[in-house]
């Protein structure tokens, strides 16, 4: 990583936070895979930084089976109790719960939609949402879109879903590009 590049300020917290900037926060996914993941990451971080979150991401991939939903379907109460017991992620039952109950939900708008994808993605005709971002204080931590899509999701059975965690997921996925005016991603 280059020190010439100038970065969305937040981000230069540590090394972890500038990878995640560079390599992945804001670039388009249309992965279904990823969709969930992120979505479990970013219910996972309800109440948390996202650097804790950030840091456990390995530990996450390995305990909810490199995000196969069909294995993560399966997870039974002895999972669930191993899992609190696994120390690469947040062992909080309500939220390892919420990853295992909303495979379900996920696989009914696949299935409705045909992917997960073109589901989130309809709701911008398909291009990121761009906004002017010149400070940290411009950032918001929801939008009437965001609160669109998250009652949308609980309606559909989602939980760990409110209105900031929409957000900060569009933000992670690149439905809306939230880079600062200055930096290089934008």
């Amino acid at each position: 990583m280059s020190d010439e590049l100038t970065r969305c300020t937040w981000c230069l917290k540590d090394e972890a936070y500038i990878k995640y900037h560079d390599e992945a926060w804001g670039i388009p996914v249309h992965d279904d895979k990823v969709h969930f993941e992120y979505l479990a990451l970013e219910a996972a971080q309800a109440g948390l930084s996202w650097h804790t979150i950030l840091i456990r991401m390995e530990g996450y991939r390995k305990a909810f089976s490199n995000w196969d939903i069909d294995k993560i379907q399966s997870y039974d109460n002895d999972k669930i109790l191993e899992l609190l017991q696994f120390k690469g992620i947040i062992r909080n039952r309500k939220k390892i719960e919420a990853v295992i109950h909303n495979v379900i939900p996920f696989k009914v708008i696949q299935k409705e939609f045909g992917s997960f994808d073109n589901y989130i993605w309809g709701y911008v005709n398909g291009k990121p949402l761009i906004n002017e971002i010149k400070e940290i204080s411009d950032y918001a931590a929801s939008t009437p879109l965001s609160d669109q899509i998250s009652k949308d999701l609980k309606t559909r059975g989602f939980k760990f879903i409110g209105t900031t965690t929409t957000y900060a997921y569009m933000q992670a996925i690149g439905l809306v590009n939230d880079h600062m005016e200055s930096c290089w991603k934008k």
